[in-house]
């Protein structure tokens, strides 16, 4: 089997996240797994609970974290994270990597789904790839709006190499 390499931008958005070995953690947008692997690394006694509407992208996340999933570590879900029953009844942490839904459209529905199950001192990690300047300042602003609306408070962090861009949203 053929390693696949973490790309820096993903490992360094996992490391800022500071996953603890019993975190609670929904990914949204599991895509190729890449964080999932990351994320499953540092857990312990916690849990990450990944989705993804693709069902390629489930399948691709299944295949690179088999251990983890048959360990009990690691559970993917094709699903929307509207219609999501969150299994776990109080996360930690919640990680996207460029998933538009928090800036491109109305989330409010989502975003109230995340603050009932993100317990008190727990946060949303929103990162965005930043290569493209002209959609920063739309990312930040529609997905700050969206968690400040929905109760969190937020911070902005910024990374230049990779350029990365993240909206913390903290319970």
């Amino acid at each position: 089997m053929v390693l696949q390499q973490i790309p820096a931008r993903i490992r360094w958005a996992v490391e800022y996240m500071d996953v603890q070995p019993n975190d609670q953690v929904l990914e949204i947008g599991c895509g190729n797994g890449a964080a999932a692997e990351v994320i499953c690394g540092k857990l312990e006694t916690g849990k990450l609970f990944a989705i993804d509407r693709s069902e390629s992208g489930v399948d691709r996340t299944k295949r690179r974290n088999a251990k983890y999933v048959e360990a009990g570590r690691l559970t993917v879900r094709q699903i929307d994270l509207a219609t999501l029953r969150v299994p776990v009844k109080r996360l930690t942490k919640v990680f996207s990597f460029n998933v538009n839904l928090f800036w491109s459209r109305e989330c409010a529905d989502e975003v109230a789904l995340l603050h009932e199950r993100v317990v008190p001192g727990g946060s949303v990690f929103l990162f965005y790839e930043a290569s493209r300047p002209e959609l920063v300042p739309d990312m930040v602003r529609n997905a700050s709006k969206a968690l400040q609306e929905g109760g969190f408070r937020v911070s902005i962090i910024e990374q230049k190499q990779p350029p990365v861009i993240g909206i913390i949203g903290k319970r």
